[in-house]
């Protein structure tokens, strides 16, 4: 009973590890230029947020920290590293409401297969290994996304995407300059419902309108409509900070990421395999059993 419980706890943890990659892997901003901390003297609000939408395709790779709260499954803290080409990435996560037992998870995509560690308390369940590879079980995985399809669907969208809901908003504006772990920055705020983000799109090319769209689609399935956003621009015109507010069928979700760096080189390594569980290969066993 104790294991089913642990089980079914860590299930719980790793939607909630999904939830915060799709939300923490899809805020950033970046564009150009020396202007002070974020803002050219001659943008308003809305053209400084604009540029930095308009500059989001230039980043390979990223490192983050997270902390907040996801609808339903309560506080959680995170710090990931992620890059683009080759897709990977890899994500320290603690469920702080899950229980001391089952709260911590590490997630690792790489070479197209996602996988789970547990540390010591997943070993009591696995014969002693530690890590479970999910392999290409997304098609298996429901509606929690929760194999490697469902993963490398998050992985493959741009980073940036989330930043650029501000550009539909019609109230943005600059609160001031503060300090974000020791740097200028330049905050930014406003609010957007989707329909609003959508309707901003119209003008866009296609393949930015695509992408664009597909960051709508998690907040339209936790039934946000609205979102309150803050953005900390750095004096590169990086977004250093960034803050997401609404109002979810089964809570509040706010989060806040921090971002450590940019375009530096990542390196994510598979597990072990004689201490991974192989699911898919586990669950072919059971039903040729």
């Amino acid at each position: 009973m104790k294991t089913a419980v642990r089980t079914a706890a860590r299930r719980r943890t790793l939607g909630v590890a999904l939830t915060v990659l799709a939300l923490g892997a899809s805020a950033v901003a970046c564009s150009k230029g020396d202007s002070e901390a974020g803002e050219s003297p001659s943008m308003t609000p809305a053209a400084a947020v604009a540029e930095a939408a308009k500059n989001t395709e230039d980043i390979t790779s990223l490192r983050y920290r997270m902390t907040g709260k996801v609808p339903e499954q309560g506080r959680v803290e995170a710090e990931a590293s992620m890059s683009m080409k080759p897709m990977a990435m890899s994500m320290k996560m603690s469920a702080l409401d899950a229980g001391a037992d089952s709260g911590k998870v590490e997630l690792r995509f790489v070479d197209g297969a996602l996988y789970m560690g547990g540390g010591a308390a997943a070993a009591k369940e696995m014969d002693g290994k530690h890590w479970i590879k999910f392999g290409d079980l997304g098609k298996n995985a429901g509606s929690s996304g929760a194999g490697a399809s469902g993963m490398e669907d998050q992985v493959k969208k741009n980073p940036a995407q989330e930043s650029t809901f501000l550009t539909g908003s019609k109230d943005v504006k600059k609160v001031g300059t503060e300090k974000v772990d020791g740097v200028e920055t330049t905050h930014y705020k406003g609010t957007v419902t989707l329909d609003e983000f959508r309707d901003s799109l119209k003008d866009e090319d296609k393949a930015t309108r695509e992408a664009r769209e597909k960051s709508l689609q998690q907040y339209e399935t936790m039934g946000i409509d609205k979102v309150t956003m803050d953005m900390w621009i750095d004096p590169d015109e990086h977004t250093k900070q960034f803050r997401m507010r609404g109002a979810a069928d089964k809570g509040p979700l706010d989060m806040t990421v921090t971002f450590l760096d940019f375009n530096k080189p990542v390196t994510v390594r598979a597990p072990a395999a004689g201490d991974t569980v192989d699911l898919a290969e586990t669950l072919r066993d059971a039903q040729e059993g």
